[in-house]
């Protein structure tokens, strides 16, 4: 895992050890030592920060120095935006090549190009089933100039010249390094789709990454929207049935269905040993594919220096901490989308009425290149509010029939602002400082905040880029298919023959129909702040926050097992106090299953009754402890169990005292054991296991665990449905032994607080490791770590990153 010796291997030739060192160890202590060195690199290029019809940018002068230490981590040090870019740019090449150079795919529309039509992509940039689906969206988007016109607008409500300086520096570094280096990862060595990129093409990624809870949920639905064909005059027509698109939105929408998700907490100083503040991070993201997040400390001597974690192809650091500050993300409640249900003009389906004036849909032509076969030429159809689409997945359909139709409106369209708010909160110096972040750009799509900083203080915001569905317009301007889903899931459907529907705007709004700053849930400086992705109601037990819009979130309500395990480890910690890093590194592997604390004591006490033929499996849910760590035993049998009884029980069945929203965390609670379902269940679970081969009261982590390079590694955490803090959604796979590879859960880890030296004290963590590629030594170095328990330190400060045993030294050039 520790590389044996330095090795210095600047691209220009070698460089002796000693003077390398010497030259770096003026980098060491303070910014003003830096400066000295990133001086000495070649200035950036003059060329314009904007490509020029999508050409690749030219990195003539560019460079970074990239310090690597242990685990693969990468400090890049630069004079300025676009050089750090350039260097980031070549860094994430390096690490992850094949998944940069898929995604960049995708965001182009050429998947069906290279990969068939029928595939499907990884899901990371968007929901579409197919290539050619995922295609026809993103070719739309690319022939539009929809991400071209967003970086002509002057922030703040575009992008800043910072931000565009850094994308066309990455992308001149992820060029420079593929001209310079052979690709080894087999994933796509000599393949012909890995290709050079431009500045565009790494908005395109961001764009893709804003619109993933709005037109990136739909992109089915926009792609095969299409006007009905012409209806005999007695046939019918059809409508969405109000009551169950409800529930279909509410299931959309739902944390229990979410592919990704989050813990985090921050304790003010109120809490803590030395009065400083403390901040645990733990989002829950895929495994495998574009989602994934990769480690690096970003450096421009006097104007940044952050640390943590990016997704990849973004320019900058989007979860993290400096010196003085630690943030992190939890995906929100808030639904960044809203429908309007459109009135069609009299015999023509592809125009609408607005105040009873006819306005025809745009036609958008979209043709995709397909492997082997004619191209695909598909039309979208495009209103004032955004595309038509004829519904949100399978289980929601919308149809476009000769009198109705519906548009999406997504607000994140519109925004690129996202990594400026990123680039924000690592320069802020306190939590008030990651406030103004939030209220100057109001980038962020899908996520809450979460933050601490060295003085003491915890900050909890929900700033989201909503559309702004008040409940006062929901109330006015709801059809009758609004009327049922608004309360139920957040998704306003409003009258869109109206221009008194409008969503209008909030005045500290940068964006035109989005909620301004004023508006937003917002908690600061108790003793802890915690989120698990439910809505910003208990964020702090005894502080509920109230009064804002449904589209936020619900009050009063049932919380998930998670939150509510999360809220009752959080309070107890707070309560206690005198609080460290320590602790929450404890915290972070405490692998409680609160389902088990909640359940399995009863499950016990009533599986003689209902499996009078085997004790064995009665005797293991009653040994269990109650936890899922790897060596647990009767973890995976109350696992399998769990599941099975949630799914066939409806939740207002599964407990005997109901939830109370005057006792939110303790309810609902007592096990009913029963519920039809119940014995079915138990028997059901462990006769799965025993014809797996798998013994009831086997150690978790023989039968969850993921392979790398042949070795079989143990994974400890445990599902949504227990509502562990540690989460680990797992394939399964009974023949293959048991849950053979994680979809999605715990990756990047951040323990972080500070204690008055210079440094701040943070312990890290990324699950799957930073590279994706088996030949590399960081394939699998963090997974082991993690399968261990165990962290990293991170080298912040200078001296930290120079007495790193592994420390390898790259000049990059362009």
């Amino acid at each position: 895992m520790v590389q044996p010796a330095v090795r210095i291997r600047p691209l220009g030739g070698t460089l002796h050890l000693r003077t390398r060192l010497t030259r770096l160890k003026h980098l060491a202590l303070t910014g003003a030592a830096l400066a000295v060195v990133t001086a000495s690199l070649p200035g950036a290029a003059a060329a314009d920060s904007e490509d020029r019809g999508g050409h690749r940018p030219s990195d003539r002068g560019l460079s970074a120095v990239i310090r690597y230490t242990e685990f693969g981590i990468p400090h890049i040090v630069a004079k300025d935006y676009a050089n750090l870019g350039f260097g980031t740019g070549w860094a994430q090449a390096a690490d992850q090549v094949c998944v940069l150079a898929d995604g960049f795919l995708t965001v182009n529309g050429e998947r069906s190009r290279y990969f068939g039509p029928d595939a499907a992509p990884d899901g990371s940039l968007s929901s579409a089933a197919t290539n050619v689906s995922s295609d026809l969206y993103f070719r739309g988007v690319k022939d539009a100039g929809t991400v071209d016109e967003l970086l002509r607008t002057p922030a703040p409500a575009g992008p800043s010249r910072e931000l565009k300086e850094l994308m066309r520096g990455w992308a001149a570094g992820y060029n420079a390094w593929l001209r310079k280096n052979r690709i080894t990862d087999p994933a796509c060595a000599g393949a012909d789709w890995v290709r050079p990129v431009s500045g565009l093409d790494v908005a395109r990624r961001g764009f893709a990454v804003s619109v993933l809870g709005g037109q990136g949920r739909a992109v089915d639905g926009i792609t095969a929207a299409k006007p009905p064909a012409a209806p005999a005059p007695s046939a019918p027509t059809s409508a969405p049935d109000p009551a169950r698109t409800a529930e279909a939105a509410r299931a959309l929408f739902a944390a229990e269905n979410a592919t990704m998700g989050s813990n985090a907490v921050a304790f003010s100083g109120a809490t803590t040993a030395d009065g400083r503040g403390l901040l645990l991070g733990n989002p829950h993201y895929p495994w495998q594919g574009g989602r994934r997040f990769w480690q690096s400390q970003q450096t421009i001597p006097g104007e940044l220096n952050v640390s943590g974690a990016s997704l990849l192809g973004t320019t900058v650091v989007n979860i993290g901490f400096n010196d003085k500050v630690a943030w992190s993300h939890t995906v929100a409640t808030g639904v960044p989308l809203n429908l309007h249900q459109l009135t069609l003009a009299p015999g023509d389906p592809t125009s609408y009425l607005v105040d009873g004036r006819p306005e025809r849909m745009t036609a958008r032509t979209v043709t995709v290149p397909v492997k082997d076969g004619t191209p695909v030429t598909r039309t979208q159809w495009w209103t004032r509010y955004g595309p038509v689409v004829g519904g949100l997945g399978a289980q929601l359909p919308l149809p476009w029939t000769g009198t109705t139709a519906y548009a999406l409106n997504d607000p994140n369209a519109a925004n690129l602002r996202g990594s400026d708010t990123a680039l924000g909160f690592g320069k802020a110096r306190s939590t008030r400082d990651v406030a103004d972040t939030l209220r100057r750009t109001q980038g962020l799509p899908w996520v809450n905040t979460i933050a601490a900083d060295s003085a003491g203080h915890s900050y909890f915001s929900q700033s989201q880029v909503l559309p702004r569905i008040t409940d006062e317009l929901a109330q006015r301007c709801s059809t009758p298919l609004g009327r049922a889903t608004y309360p139920a899931s957040g998704v306003a459907v409003l009258d869109g023959s109206r221009s008194d529907c409008a969503l209008g705007s909030d005045p500290d709004a940068v964006q035109p129909g989005t909620f301004g700053p004023a508006r937003m849930p917002v908690l600061r400086d108790t003793p802890y702040v915690e989120n698990s992705n439910d809505s910003a109601w208990l964020t702090n037990a005894d502080r509920p926050l109230t009064g804002y819009e449904r589209v936020f979130g619900n009050v009063a309500t049932q919380r998930s097992l998670r939150t509510r395990g999360g809220v009752e480890d959080v309070a107890a910690m707070a309560d206690r106090g005198r609080l460290t890093v320590a602790d929450l590194q404890r915290q972070q592997f405490a692998n409680r299953a609160p389902a088990g604390d909640l359940a399995a004591a009863d499950v016990a006490a009533a599986c003689t009754a209902a499996l009078p033929d085997d004790p064995e499996a009665c005797r293991v849910i009653g040994a269990w402890d109650r936890t899922v760590d790897s060596e647990s035993r009767g973890a995976l049998f109350f696992d399998r169990f769990w599941r099975k009884f949630a799914a066939s029980v409806p939740q207002a069945e599964q407990w005997k005292v109901p939830f109370s929203a005057a006792d939110p965390v303790r309810t609902p609670h007592t096990v009913n054991t029963a519920a039809p379902g119940f014995a079915k269940a138990l028997r059901d679970a462990a006769a799965e296991l025993r014809a797996a081969g798998i013994p009831l009261d086997a150690p978790l982590g023989a039968h969850q665990f993921v392979v790398r390079n042949g070795e079989r590694i143990p994974v400890s955490g445990g599902t949504e449905s227990l509502g562990v803090w540690n989460k680990t959604e797992p394939v399964w796979n009974a023949a293959g032994g048991g849950y053979v590879e994680v979809a999605h859960g715990t990756s990047h880890v951040q323990a972080v607080g500070w204690d008055g030296r210079r440094c701040p004290v943070a312990r890290t963590l990324l699950t799957y490791s930073q590279s994706s590629n088996p030949a590399s030594p960081h394939y699998s170095d963090q997974t082991r770590l993690y399968a261990g328990e165990r962290w990293v330190t991170s080298r912040f400060c200078e001296k930290d990153i120079l007495r790193s045993p592994a420390l390898r030294v790259v000049v990059v050039r362009g």
